[in-house]
């Protein structure tokens, strides 16, 4: 009977879904294969998302088949998927039961870890296929497939690369599942057309031998789920009950761990608290590539901000400081402008994360101003600064990233066009590159003599806006410190706002990984 050929028994015609005693878990996988490689069998792996099933995987699929007696796919869990927001199409579940569908097919199993390579070694294949896209390791934006032929090596395993037509899933989701509106799909399409995947992608290595040095306060950011009661009995007031909570390191670390992962050297220099530290849990939560220089705030609480958030809709409902914003003691200013003298003379860029809680003395801008390489600045907006943290407060910048509303409190001008608003701030700071995040409608950017360039929000849900200007900041600041053009710094911007609001506020950090996958499947 030919491997395509529906088999069709007793049992199945009594089983609503037969494919289902296909479905496994990677554990599973590795008693089986066991169990047929004892009966002198060849085993066969391939592995990847397939979000869309499409002819070209089909046919990989029957080509592998081919290489022996047992075929096994594994799939990446939705989790594993960093193809941006609304990917994948399928959840997993669905995709293994698809797969699962198909005769060609023995076993399927979700693969919950990263990448392939732990499941490479639990069912220890004898052949593992790809497919051509990934016969030169150096495409693979990944930087896996080299190690996954190497792990299948190391039990006496080979790899085999199929040769025959291909698609892209994230191509044939870009042009007839498009999870964006037209206008954006117009835009995108204008701008596919004039950069190429590689192009784009490749401009991340730009900022990989560049050092950074972040400056600005230490925040711990607390989310703690509770669901409602109801009125309390006896005041005017709503009840909830504690569930859970969730810590998270915010400001200057955010910015800090959002370049972890893209540049040679990471340096943070932050005011944290004598009171409430957080040492060991600040620790933990950096990204290895970070070296931390913290000056203690002398009788200060490290600054903390508590959200309340109903746990059944994700909504917030009551916010709470922990800080202390009173200007700094001598000492404690002496003690930071010592450790960023020592630390700004090996930074390529300084990045500013100004939230506008007393670390950022004049005389500590005074300094930033005078000795910085390239200088990246953010004043951010808050509740516990609101109105009083000004970007005019620094007299010059190499580059300014700020919100909308942080441009119209600055200009105090609320019903201008950004463009305009734009144009105005050039005369507040002695600063020739801009960009404004403006939510829904995106991102626009300026700089002196080369005029505006503007891109749509690539968000398709929002979950928490919370720690997006940071990541922004953090990658753009980057980007044109290194000369990226506008307009794909302006891609790239709205890319990481729309993996950073589909995730409660800084419960990740971007990642090389993550963030080329993404340009790339935007791209196909």
């Amino acid at each position: 009977m030919n491997t395509l050929e529906r088999k069709t028994d007793a049992a199945s015609l009594h089983d609503p879904l037969p494919s289902a005693r296909k479905l496994k878990t990677i554990d599973q996988l590795a008693d089986i294969v066991a169990t047929i490689k004892a009966e002198g069998k060849t085993v066969v792996h391939c592995h990847g998302v397939f979000d869309l099933l499409h002819p070209g995987h089909i046919r990989h699929l029957v080509e592998a088949a081919g290489q022996g007696d047992s075929l096994i796919v594994t799939i990446t869990a939705d989790a594993g998927v960093f193809k941006g927001p609304g990917r994948p199409i399928f959840n997993h579940s669905l995709r293994a039961e698809t797969l699962a569908s198909l005769e060609v097919v023995d076993y399927v199993a979700v693969n919950d870890a990263p990448n392939a390579v732990d499941a490479i070694k639990k069912i220890k294949p004898d052949v593992y296929v790809k497919g051509s896209d990934y016969i030169d390791p150096e495409k693979d934006v990944s930087g896996k497939i080299s190690e996954e032929a190497e792990t299948v090596r190391s039990f006496g395993g080979r790899v085999h690369f199929t040769d025959d037509i291909t698609f892209s899933s994230s191509s044939l989701i870009n042009q007839n599942f498009s999870v964006f509106p037209p206008e954006v799909d117009k835009w995108l399409s204008e701008f596919r057309a004039k950069y190429t995947e590689d192009e784009v992608v490749s401009v991340l290595e730009d900022i990989s031998d560049m050092s950074v040095l972040v400056i600005g306060e230490a925040i711990i950011d607390e989310y703690v789920y509770c669901t409602g009661l109801g009125k309390a009995a006896k005041d005017p007031i709503l009840a909830f009950l504690n569930r859970s909570m969730e810590q998270f390191a915010g400001g200057s670390y955010a910015v800090a761990n959002h370049l972890g992962d893209f540049c040679k050297s990471v340096e943070c220099i932050t005011l944290m608290g004598e009171v409430d530290k957080y040492e060991k849990f600040v620790s933990e939560s950096l990204h290895p590539n970070i070296s931390r220089y913290s000056v203690t705030h002398t009788g200060a609480p490290t600054v903390r901000k508590r959200r309340f958030v109903d746990q059944h809709t994700g909504a917030k409902i009551f916010e709470l400081y922990f800080m202390d914003d009173s200007p700094l003691d001598e000492k404690t200013e002496q003690g930071m402008l010592k450790t960023v003298e020592e630390r700004i003379k090996k930074a390529d860029v300084v990045i500013v994360a100004d939230y506008g809680h007393g670390m950022m003395t004049p005389a500590l801008i005074d300094l930033l101003t005078k000795k910085s390489k390239f200088l990246v600045v953010n004043t951010q907006a808050n509740a516990g600064n609101f109105g009083f943290n000004s970007i005019s407060k620094y007299p010059k910048a190499d580059y300014v990233c700020l919100a909308g509303n942080e441009m119209e409190l600055e200009i105090r001008r609320k019903h201008a066009s950004p463009r305009e608003n734009l144009l105005e701030m050039t005369e507040v700071i002695d600063c020739s590159r801009f960009t404004v995040t403006l939510g829904r409608q995106g991102t626009i950017h300026y700089e002196t003599g080369i005029g505006f360039s503007q891109a749509p929000a690539l968000a398709t849900q929002v979950v928490d806006r919370v720690g997006a200007g940071d990541a922004v900041l953090a990658v753009t600041g980057m980007l044109v410190a290194a000369g990226v053009p506008w307009e794909i710094v302006a891609f790239i911007a709205n890319a990481v706002g729309a993996e950073m609001v589909g995730e409660l506020g800084n419960r990740h950090s971007m990642s090389k990984v993550g963030l080329s996958k993404h340009l790339s499947a935007l791209l196909k």
